[in-house]
């Protein structure tokens, strides 16, 4: 994969996965499923891909730099 396009993977993972935590988006759309129930555990999913997500970008951007 090239450099720019992990870049690119980790800053719209980041964004997506920013906007489903901060914001009740994704609940909304559960709400509009049916699977309200399932907004409880949310937070066992979105925070570890945030985080995934902001180490892709970290890392893209430090091997970018080195190159």
């Amino acid at each position: 994969m090239k450099n720019n396009s992990f870049l690119i993977t980790g800053i719209l993972g980041t964004f997506i996965f920013a906007v489903c935590c901060f914001t009740p988006v994704l609940v909304w759309a559960f709400a509009v499923l049916g699977l309200s129930a399932l907004t409880g555990y949310l937070d066992y999913v979105l925070m570890p891909a945030l985080v995934f997500f902001i180490g892709v970008t970290i890392f893209a951007s430090l091997r970018r730099r080195s190159s």
